[in-house]
């Protein structure tokens, strides 16, 4: 695959800190000439939510920092970037062209905000208000789905105990459309319950039909975030209830159809295209972005350097063993591997340059990502459930997981998942396994409780990896991972860096210009 060079696009930058103000109305209104005139009818409205979606996705940046990286050491293999290499070593990330950088999924969300707030604000105004329900609805679940992405990549993980002192995001109501006015972060609990009350309020008025229903939230889809929001938010029961709302009472019919998916060719987007395919019943909700990792998670040259390599593969995630066997031979799905090349991956992600100048080889590479699936829905409630020690319950929703997700639908009993991961050590650097020490408040009950919970993460990580959900798993369990150099023989030549439960670096630094224009940064100091 040849990686094409990409150009820098023109996004909004709708915020400015404390500043905050918007710099220019210009940008908005040369991608959308006039629309903020234009509203009139809720067909109109409509049109517009279309680009309350934002443009972009943070699996690239998330992946990089999680435990489904290792630094690999040869020669040849480089990082596609300073991004990459920013990423992966945690550093704040000064690069600002790459389509994945903090800088681009800070506007790109902001502007899917500012979009939405354009739609709600007509709204209010609007004579029959009656007439714009759905409108109002999807405005409201696409303002809060956006800041919810946002609090995963720049605030640390939600837990009651710290809140109320953990930074938050600014939650703006209004249209970006007034020079000087101010905003500051708040707390995490203030933008979880802002968050919350967006979902309430949309998630009973969506329509239930769309010309293009998996790029809109419809009720599925919403049920599906207020799932994940739930589990986030440790609201075990409510997130029961909203899985409870997509899966229906025989969820086995609406998953992926794994093995099906697993014969296609493994060449050009012949897979991915499939994966993310919108008459899937397994896809809930889609988004098109401007995206490299289509490209760089995969075996090309490009990002070799940083990736998620052999030992990884072998040891915790796509190859290792699980209580269902060894995952690399029971579960359907192909790993691609090729020779001379660091990375072991599924071919989950679609990569489609749009050229500006073909002959330069100048253009911006696309992706696809299905941001809700029947599958992971379902593992949230397995994991809500396990948490409420509902243990029966959770290992009927694992099951069923593994029943199209294994080539000869692998049962599992509590006592065969006892005794896997009491059988085995915790991870080390050195002396890796797919269990993890989890760190959590209250402590698990170490019977049952923990080992299911081991079940449901890995399961969990392979069934989402190069998805960008593995490091909020990490930072919601409070997981350490670590900077591994590995050579080519698969041999951990240094141990770099450590990232513990709670360091301030999982809270990913904010854009350097929204820190300059006044907004509080991220903390640094351990």
């Amino acid at each position: 695959m040849t990686r094409i060079r990409t150009m820098k696009r023109t996004i909004l930058l709708p915020l400015l800190a404390s500043g905050l103000i918007l710099t220019s109305c210009g940008e908005y209104l040369d991608k959308y000439p006039d629309n903020r005139m234009e509203l009139q009818t809720p067909a109109d409205a409509s049109k517009l939510l279309v680009s309350a979606y934002p443009e972009a996705h943070p699996a690239y940046l998330l992946e990089m920092y999680s435990d489904n990286t290792d630094e690999q050491d040869y020669a040849t293999w480089t990082a596609a970037g300073r991004f990459q290499e920013q990423a992966y070593l945690w550093q704040d990330i000064t690069e600002i062209r790459d389509q994945e950088t903090p800088q681009q999924l800070w506007d790109a969300h902001y502007t899917a905000i500012t979009t939405a707030n354009e739609v709600i604000r007509h709204i209010e105004k609007a004579t029959n208000k009656a007439d714009y329900t759905a409108q109002l609805a999807e405005a409201k679940l696409c303002r809060a789905y956006s800041m919810f992405q946002l609090s995963t990549v720049f605030c640390q993980a939600y837990a009651p105990a710290t809140a109320s002192s953990d930074l938050g995001l600014p939650y703006p109501k209004e249209p970006e459309d007034r020079p000087g006015r101010t905003y500051n972060r708040g707390q995490l609990a203030e933008l979880y319950a802002q968050i919350e009350k967006d979902i309430t309020e949309g998630i009973n008025d969506l329509p239930t039909t769309y010309s293009s229903p998996k790029f809109h939230f419809t009720p599925e889809a919403a049920h599906a975030f207020a799932a994940r929001f739930y589990l986030y938010a440790q609201q075990y029961e409510k997130a029961i209830q909203h899985a409870d709302a997509v899966l229906g009472s025989s969820p086995a019919g609406s998953l992926r159809d794994w093995l099906s998916w697993s014969k296609l060719g493994l060449s050009g987007n012949v897979q991915p295209n499939d994966y993310v395919k919108s008459t899937s019943k397994a896809n809930l909700l889609l988004q098109v972005v401007a995206s490299e990792w289509g490209g760089i998670s995969i075996p090309i040259v490009s990002g070799s350097k940083y990736a998620h390599g052999e030992l990884i593969s072998t040891t915790e995630t796509l190859q290792t063993e699980g209580p269902w066997g060894k995952s690399g031979e029971v579960m359907s799905y192909t790993v691609v591997n090729n020779n001379g090349i660091s990375k072991y991956a599924l071919h989950k992600l679609p990569y489609t340059p749009k050229y500006v100048d073909r002959v330069a080889g100048i253009g911006i590479p696309y992706s696809e990502y299905t941001v809700f699936t029947t599958d992971e829905t379902l593992l949230v409630r397995a994991e809500a459930k396990a948490l409420l020690k509902r243990y029966d319950e959770a290992l009927a929703d694992i099951n069923t997981e593994l029943s199209v997700f294994t080539k000869k639908g692998v049962t599992l009993t509590l006592q065969q998942i006892r005794e896997f991961y009491q059988g085995i050590k915790y991870y080390t650097p050195t002396k890796p396994s797919p269990k993890k020490e989890l760190h959590t408040t209250p402590v698990l009950e170490s019977t049952t409780q923990e080992p299911l919970l081991q079940a449901i993460l890995q399961l969990r990580r392979i069934v989402t990896i190069h998805e960008g959900l593995r490091l909020q798993d990490v930072k919601r369990y409070g997981i350490t991972i670590y900077r591994r150099r590995v050579n080519v023989s698969n041999a951990v030549e240094a141990v770099t860096d450590t990232l513990l439960a709670r360091d301030p670096r999982l809270a990913i630094q904010l854009p350097q210009d929204v820190i300059t224009a006044g907004l509080t940064p991220n903390p640094r100091t351990k």
